[in-house]
C-alpha cells in the first residue's frame, strides 16, 4: 500500500526550482494530461517507484521533494519511448535528466545504487574514455558497502575473455576530458 501524502501549497523556493527544472528540460509539466502513454511504453517502469507519469504528477503537484527523491530518476534509462509517444510532446526524457541534475546538486539519493553505480561509470570513462568493467564493479562495490557482492564472477569472466583485467584507454582521451571539464564548468555556471 502506498503511503499518504499530505499537499501543501508549494513556496516560492519550490515554485522557483520547478520553473528551474522545466527550463533546464525545455518543457512543461502543465501540458501532460495524465495519459499514461509514456508509462505504458517505458521499459524499465515495473522497477521504479514512480513510473514517468507519476514523475510528472508529483512535479504538477508540487511535490518536489518527492520527486527529486525518488529511484526513478536513477532507473530511467533515456532511451526517450517516453518522450516520443507523448501526445502532448512533453519531454519527458529531458524532465528527468532535469530533476536527476538538481538531485545531485542538492545531495539527493547520493547513497543510492543506481546513483553510485552512476558515478563508478563516469569515473572509468573519464579516467579512460571508456569503461573498465572489472574496475567500476570494484568500485562500486567499494562505494555500495559490499565489497565481496559477485566476486565469484569475475575471475571466470576473465578467464573466458568476456571483460578486460586490465583498463584500456581510447586512442583521443584529451577530447574526454574535454567534454568532462566542459560538463563540470558548465555545472558551475
Amino acid at each position: 500500500m502506498q503511503e499518504m501524502f499530505k499537499l501543501i501549497p508549494a513556496d516560492s523556493k519550490a515554485k522557483t526550482m520547478l520553473a528551474h527544472i522545466e527550463k533546464e528540460a525545455g518543457t512543461s509539466i502543465n501540458l501532460c494530461y495524465q495519459c499514461g502513454k509514456c508509462t505504458a511504453g517505458c521499459p524499465v517502469a515495473g522497477f521504479m517507484d514512480y513510473p514517468p507519469r507519476q514523475v510528472i504528477r508529483l512535479l504538477q503537484l508540487d511535490m518536489l521533494e518527492e520527486a527529486l527523491s525518488a529511484e526513478s530518476i536513477w532507473l530511467c534509462a533515456t532511451c526517450e519511448t517516453c518522450s516520443a509517444r507523448c501526445p502532448r510532446e512533453v519531454d519527458i526524457t529531458s524532465l528527468m535528466d532535469a530533476i536527476r541534475r538538481e538531485a545531485l546538486v542538492q545531495g539527493k539519493n547520493k547513497n543510492s545504487k543506481v546513483a553510485l553505480f552512476n558515478k563508478s561509470f563516469l569515473n572509468w570513462v573519464k579516467r579512460g574514455g571508456k569503461t573498465f568493467e572489472a574496475g567500476l564493479l570494484m568500485q562500486f562495490n567499494f562505494l555500495s558497502k559490499q565489497p565481496f557482492n559477485d566476486v565469484d564472477k569475475g575471475l571466470p569472466m576473465i578467464k573466458r575473455g568476456k571483460i578486460a583485467y586490465l583498463p584500456d584507454k581510447i586512442k583521443d582521451h584529451a577530447a574526454i576530458k574535454n567534454i568532462f571539464e566542459r560538463a563540470e564548468k558548465l555545472g558551475r555556471e
